[in-house]
């Protein structure tokens, strides 16, 4: 059972003061805040967004452990007793490295759509969102969106009639700054393999040639991967709207795909590449790798001007 008193300031206390959020600036309701074990309470299921233990979760951690959670996660009660985390996911894994035992938290009575729609639009309030984060959470919000049907709240509609999936992506598109075409293309993404998504994270491959990849069946998008790891190269826009266009005429081949990314790209620069073994012997043994880099370059100046001098001499005589 959750403990009703928080106390705010003091994380590794339960039972002193009762902790109170405003529902709204009216003052027409107020919604207790409970201490949950962490242990009662479930990640949200397929949740998309990610949590990542990196120096903000270390800043988090440090500020937890000094001032305590200050603003309480939401979680809806389960049929088997238990607690399904909408929003703090990232306040969670925090309280657990602080090594805290409880997570303040509302708890919010909704359906699972409903509940879909809350985790999504409380989780897009992030700095940082990645595409494939965009992608996944845009998706399961659309998709809880069109089982909803008559939802007035969302539609503005006042027939109430059943959303369609373009009027769908335009709210979501209207609630988060994304044209409704952008997020049909973030949408998209999620038919992409796990290795080509990392790529769109990584942002090696762009949102729109990424978006013609996801339109390749899944061995396709497989042989694309070989291929640009081979190639050293990524497909362009054109490039991947090509491969789709062969696919979808069952003319694309193993063949063909490495031809196109091998294929240079029209904003692609020629990359030089210095094996270590083919340069070690020019190198001296006690230089440090992060200084192999301004060695080369000051040997080449150096060259360059023996060269210029040899040229200059040659016109003299």
């Amino acid at each position: 059972m959750p403990d009703e008193t928080f106390q705010k300031n003091k994380p590794h206390s339960t039972n002193e003061n009762t902790f109170y959020s405003n529902e709204d600036k009216s003052g027409s309701a107020q919604r207790k805040i409970y201490a949950i074990p962490i242990s009662e309470i479930d990640t949200f299921p397929k949740h998309p967004f990610h949590v990542k233990e990196d120096e903000d979760m270390k800043a988090l951690v440090d500020s937890i452990r000094m001032n305590g959670v200050l603003t309480p996660a939401a979680v809806r009660k389960k049929e088997d007793g238990r607690y399904e985390l909408l929003s703090g996911h990232r306040r969670k894994r925090a309280c657990e490295i602080a090594g805290l035992s409880t997570l303040p938290c509302k708890i919010v009575e909704l359906n699972h759509d409903e509940a879909v729609i809350f985790m999504v639009d409380s989780n897009l309030q992030r700095t940082e969102i990645l595409p494939s984060e965009k992608a996944f959470s845009y998706k399961m919000r659309l998709d809880a969106m069109k089982r909803q049907g008559k939802r007035t709240d969302l539609t503005s509609n006042p027939v109430g009639r059943k959303l369609q999936e373009v009027e769908s992506a335009g709210i979501i598109g209207v609630e988060t700054g994304d044209s409704q075409t952008q997020v049909r293309r973030y949408i998209r993404l999620t038919r992409l393999i796990p290795s080509l998504l990392r790529m769109v994270d990584e942002k090696k491959i762009a949102l729109r040639p990424a978006v013609e990849l996801s339109y390749l069946p899944r061995e396709w998008q497989e042989v694309v991967v070989a291929a640009v790891h081979y190639q050293k190269r990524t497909p362009s826009h054109a490039q991947a709207k090509e491969l789709r266009k062969l696919a979808e005429s069952s003319s694309l081949t193993r063949e063909l795909v490495y031809q196109l990314l091998g294929e240079k790209k029209p904003n692609q620069k020629d990359r030089i590449i210095l094996k270590t073994d083919t340069i070690r012997t020019y190198l001296p043994k006690d230089l440090p790798a992060s200084q192999r880099e301004e060695y080369i370059i000051k040997a080449l100046d150096h060259y360059g001007k023996y060269r210029a001098r040899r040229e200059r001499a040659k016109h003299a005589r």
